[in-house]
């Protein structure tokens, strides 16, 4: 297996199952539920226009037709 080079942090297994459940009632799949759980509660951060400078792809509406689209 390769190693990533970025910072995958963990979450712990409840939150997960939380997720997992909320994703489900909304059907979506987890990682786009996620996605659009953590830009709804960054966008407008002091963090999130730091990470405009390296990711210029933040300041498009999500749900962007591509191969990384997050809806």
């Amino acid at each position: 297996m390769t190693r990533t080079r970025h910072y995958v942090p963990v979450i712990s297994r409840p939150v997960v199952a939380a997720l997992y459940h909320e994703a489900r009632r909304h059907r979506l799949p987890m990682t786009r539920f996620l996605d659009r759980l953590l830009r709804e509660g960054l966008r407008g951060s002091p963090g999130w226009h730091q990470a405009l400078h390296d990711w210029p792809e933040l300041a498009e509406p999500p749900g962007k037709d591509g191969p990384n689209s997050p809806t």
